[in-house]
């Protein structure tokens, strides 16, 4: 095989189009529950000061905040489209109305107040879903239009495009820690610091924070290996994009690292704990069809 031909096939796998289907189900799902389960967050901003108003991303494009009709009507619009992308009907109009609105609803709360980087990832995800051909299957455009389409490459490579933002969020997570404080970073002083800091801050104001990430300060010689691996995990991460079991490896040592962040600093990111940001590395399609085979055998 020539070097062009095993390059086209890292880039652009040939894949099932359930495969690509099932990180939709997954995403979609875990998408709608978050706005649901911050959909007093969001209309909150209705009544906002607009003194209080910072925009930020898409937001920038506005010379104040809008009425208040306005946020309700957008986050209703977002929760309708939401649904269509998690059942794929008109996927072609109503994908990119989703994540056109899913970021735009995001990026209007993030103006008042706290900036929720956590929820970043799963946009971008959201977003490259939405525009490729995601709803090839388990979909209600797939049940209309009849059978599933053979394995393509178009479906391999809108998942290797899923693993390369999750892998370059990982990359700018590590060079940030590089500018900021060097190889010094490496001592594990600063991360105690920052873990110090963090919790101690919390404690405080009156916020939860974690017991175990103020006892383990105490014990210094655990920092310097802590930071280490940390650098070699997120500046690693491209390792992921060869596929196979080293991205699957890679996958649970991601897991494993928010895992650990929840229970030194109390920080929650849900999108990676529940391990739907990392879906595309694996064959989620497998779980969709024992659902499938579990809900035909009870009826």
């Amino acid at each position: 095989m020539s070097f062009a031909a095993r390059l086209d096939d890292l880039v652009r796998p040939i894949a099932p189009a359930e495969r690509l289907a099932a990180v939709r189900l997954l995403v979609g799902t875990f998408a709608l529950i978050y706005l649901l389960v911050r959909l007093g967050s969001f209309a909150s901003v209705a009544t906002h000061d607009a003194g209080d108003f910072a925009p930020a991303g898409p937001a920038r494009l506005l010379s104040g905040p809008i009425p208040a009709w306005g946020v309700y009507g957008a986050v209703a619009l977002t929760l309708a489209f939401g649904v269509t992308f998690l059942v794929g009907w008109r996927f072609k109009i109503t994908g990119p109305l989703y994540a056109a609105s899913l970021i735009s609803v995001l990026a209007y709360r993030n103006s008042f107040g706290m900036i929720f980087h956590t929820e970043n990832l799963m946009v971008m995800h959201v977003a490259i879903l939405a525009l490729s051909d995601s709803a090839a299957a388990y979909s209600l455009d797939a049940k209309r239009e009849g059978a599933t389409p053979e394995p393509a490459r178009r479906y391999g490579f809108a998942l290797q495009w899923l693993g390369v933002v999750t892998a370059v969020a990982y990359v700018l997570a590590g060079v940030a820690k590089l500018r900021v404080s060097g190889l010094g970073w490496a001592g594990g002083e600063i991360l105690r610091n920052h873990i110090v800091y963090d919790n101690l801050r919390k404690h405080l104001l009156g916020d939860s924070f974690s017991p175990l990430g103020a006892w383990t300060a105490r014990h210094t010689w655990l920092f310097p290996p802590l930071a280490v691996l940390t650098l070699i995990f997120e500046l690693g991460a491209p390792i992921a994009l060869l596929r196979g079991r080293i991205a699957k490896a890679w996958a649970l040592v991601a897991w494993s690292f928010h895992v650990g962040v929840l229970a030194l600093m109390w920080i929650l990111f849900p999108y990676q704990l529940f391990f739907i940001a990392f879906a595309s590395f694996f064959e989620p399609e497998k779980l969709v069809e024992r659902v499938r085979a579990w809900r035909r055998a009870r009826t």
